[in-house]
């Protein structure tokens, strides 16, 4: 495993279409994922967007959102943070009816896409599609885990991030990090061994500085969350506390 020095973080500022789909910098990456929450979307997806690009001003933190298919044009058109989708499919212009394309979420604004979410699972073969057509639209991939070897098999396909998230743990009160931070552990190792360069995040739970500085002691390069930040009261005052984390 790598250490903090030695860590490397991925850079969403830099996945603009046929641009390297990683790079080494020296900022951890933070996805906040907007779901399907009244409070994040429309016209609230955009607000809350610009809350959160508030807060994140000046942090040492690549902050992005990943927000419903339906409001990457409207966010990523108005706001600072980059836009990633919440799903891509591994279908190519043509027949497809109802398929995200990734063509078309490249055109609308999107750095990229979530993959394999927890609410959103595919086989592998379809993982691996998807994960092919973003590269081919240019776009960064973050394929979501439940376990080592699934966080294993995800890192082999050489997608922009991989991101651990115990199913049990999403949307709850307790971080991953504290609830069993030796699979966290685990799952950077399995992932470092079979593709050293893809970056990992962790996610479930995560809310807290506390849970961003843990998960980075882990070896994680950043975090994946969602509730934590988007039904918080004050959105932008709890990104600003998961953001503290680095100070």
């Amino acid at each position: 495993m790598r250490t903090s020095s030695a860590r490397a973080y991925g850079d969403p500022e830099a996945l603009i279409p046929r641009a390297p789909l990683r790079r080494s910098v020296a900022k951890p990456f933070v996805l906040v994922n907007y779901k399907i929450y009244r409070e994040s979307t429309g016209r609230r997806a955009l607000d809350l967007t610009r809350a959160l690009a508030s807060a994140a001003a000046g942090a040492r933190a690549d902050v992005a959102v990943a927000v419903q298919a339906a409001d990457i044009r409207l966010v990523a058109g108005a706001t600072p943070l980059p836009v990633w989708a919440q799903h891509a499919d591994g279908a190519k212009p043509g027949v497809g009816t109802g398929a995200a394309l990734a063509e078309a979420l490249a055109e609308a604004g999107a750095r990229g896409s979530l993959v394999n979410h927890a609410e959103r699972k595919l086989t592998l073969a379809e993982i691996a599609t998807a994960v092919a057509r973003l590269k081919e639209a240019g776009l960064a991939s973050v394929v979501c885990t439940s376990d080592p070897a699934t966080t294993a098999a995800a890192a082999a396909l050489e997608p922009g991030w991989v991101a651990f998230e115990p199913p049990e743990l999403i949307g709850g009160d307790v971080s991953v990090t504290t609830a069993d931070p030796a699979i966290v552990r685990a799952s950077v190792e399995a992932a470092k061994r079979v593709a050293p360069d893809v970056p990992v995040l962790c996610g479930a739970g995560v809310k807290t500085g506390e849970d961003l500085r843990a998960a980075l002691a882990l070896g994680c390069d950043g975090v994946l969350l969602a509730s934590g930040i988007v039904k918080a009261a004050d959105p932008a005052k709890a990104l600003a506390g998961l953001l503290s984390g680095l100070s």
